[in-house]
């Protein structure tokens, strides 16, 4: 399943630290060298997919190129020590790719990759081992040929495919190109055992980041999408209704969507403020928000947020270190837990755009740990991740499944930067929930998983999309600071609420929609 946007529901607790503790990581890149290339029309994308190819349970990375050719990189490492990669030949490894992400396409239980490409994009067919087969033709995927940027994927109630949302920057085949209007997103919905001709998305406004969510907890994801540019012609960030067998409609101000224009790069969810609705992290070139629904018990709920960035303390507009002080520019955003304390932290990847005089060029990316009351510390020094390079995309993986997220971060015409961490220096519990019900989407993508320890409930919903660039498949990790064990249930994409199970920490647990937990290790 896929692990882009996550919410999490906590109670007060005293089992819960007043501070977060701050894990150590340690810049190890295992062997992998790979850089994100290219001028102006690679200033945008860069990303990473993470997910296990080669069923060993741990993860593989394929990497975006840019100019040069994307690479996947198997993952050798030993459970538990050093991180190690080889250089794999995959059939992917292709041109002009901008980000990628995975997904079971057809729920055969092989990975599959959407590849985003400056040009043609790519249904690549997984065929295991790490292997792909370019597959655009045998599922009817229209691979456009525009400059594309962002992804998103959802199964609608009762088809056999997915449906697909292909966020396009410009097309260069249009006179206009480079910077002239830009191009309409796609929405790529099934049609039998294919992909149906692409519907437009219009108004467009230039797309860096996609995300079919729930956002209402209606049980019908809708699509959010960032967008960059065109703030003239009204340009702003979307969210769309998707009802089944409906066309795909836009959120009016009349149904309560507020204007927000920022230039938008990422999309994360979480849910941080108790209520049991995600808010949503949006990067920006200085202008973060951190959206929380203003009346989440309203009737109906009406999709209007208030930015609570600057009271949690994640507003992150400037720099915290290196002594630039001029504005930041964020782009991937990721929710995860890397201190297993059972909060989620914040991961946010900074780079100039290309040498732009008005924001920092020395722009480290943020670690922001959640406190116990809800806010957040800026740590990013402290752990070790502050890179001063051009940083794209990004993922937090656990790499040599230890129980601690490593992270991994793509950089603009700069090597790839991957650090391992090794925790905090105290022993903390975690558990990974695999959920799995039968095809089509075989992973229960749009389910949410929780997880009760500590007088804490997590929940995560499993999405394909946000993040800039990148995408990230496998078990979903919570942590549980001192719980030797935790009671886990899923509530399956269809609103069907499973059993509680209470299950062992510090492992990997196989959850089939009928049936008993497994663990995998």
């Amino acid at each position: 399943m896929i692990r882009t946007a996550l919410a999490l529901t906590v109670l007060a607790s005293p089992a819960l630290a007043d501070a977060p503790e701050v894990p150590r990581f340690l810049a190890e890149t295992g062997g992998v060298a790979h850089s994100f290339t290219g001028e102006w029309e690679y200033m945008v994308g860069g990303g990473v997919a993470a997910f296990d190819c080669s069923d060993d349970g741990l993860p593989d990375l394929y990497f975006a190129g840019g100019a040069g050719a994307a690479s996947l990189w198997r993952n050798t490492s030993v459970k538990g020590g050093a991180l190690s990669f080889e250089r794999g030949t995959s059939g992917a490894e292709v041109d002009a790719v901008t980000g990628a992400w995975p997904l079971d396409f057809d729920s055969d239980g092989k990975m599959d990759l959407a590849v985003l490409r400056q040009g043609e994009n790519m249904l690549m067919r997984g065929l295991g081992d790490c292997r792909f087969e370019r597959a655009n033709e045998a599922w009817g995927f229209d691979g456009g040929t525009a400059w594309s940027t962002a992804f998103a994927a959802t199964w609608e109630a009762g088809q056999p495919l997915p449906t697909l949302a292909v966020g396009n920057y410009i097309d260069p085949l249009e006179e206009a190109f480079p910077w002239g209007a830009c191009t309409e997103n796609w929405l790529h919905r099934p049609e039998g055992d294919r992909l149906a001709p692409p519907v437009a998305l219009t108004p467009s406004f230039c797309a860096l980041s996609m995300l079919f969510t729930d956002w209402n907890r209606s049980g019908v994801p809708a699509l959010r999408i960032s967008n960059d540019r065109e703030y003239y012609k009204g340009g702003q960030e979307q969210l769309w209704h998707l009802q089944p067998g409906e066309p795909p409609r836009l959120y009016t101000e009349a149904e309560g969507w507020q204007r927000l224009r920022i230039w938008g790069m990422g999309i994360a969810g979480a849910d941080l403020d108790l209520d049991g609705y995600p808010e949503y992290f949006l990067t920006s070139m200085a202008d973060n928000k951190l959206q929380a629904l203003k009346a989440p018990k309203a009737a109906p709920i009406l999709p209007q947020y208030a930015d609570v960035a600057f009271a949690k303390g994640a507003h992150a507009q400037r720099p915290y270190t290196g002594g630039d002080v001029r504005p930041s520019t964020a782009w991937h955003p990721q929710f995860a837990d890397v201190n297993n304390d059972g909060r989620l932290d914040l991961f946010i990847a900074k780079g100039n755009v290309s040498e732009m005089p008005d924001f920092a060029q020395s722009d480290p990316n943020n670690l922001l740990l959640q406190n116990a009351d809800g806010t957040f510390t800026e740590s990013g020094e402290r752990a070790g991740v502050a890179s001063m390079l051009t940083a794209r995309g990004a993922a937090l993986p656990d790499l040599n499944g230890d129980g601690w997220l490593d992270l991994v971060v793509v950089n603009r015409n700069a090597g790839v930067e991957i650090w391992r961490n090794q925790g905090t220096g105290q022993p903390r519990h975690w558990i990974a929930i695999d959920p799995q019900q039968p095809a089509p989407n075989l992973h229960a993508v749009n389910a949410w998983v929780e997880v009760r320890a500590n007088g804490v409930t997590q929940r995560h919903e499993i999405t394909v999309g946000g993040g800039h660039g990148s995408g990230q498949s496998g078990p979903l990790h919570f942590g549980l600071m001192d719980a030797p064990d935790a009671e886990v249930r899923v509530l399956w994409p269809d609103g069907t609420e499973g059993a509680w199970q209470t299950l062992a920490a510090d492992r990997v647990w196989t959850l089939p929609r009928d049936g008993t937990a497994s663990a995998a290790n």
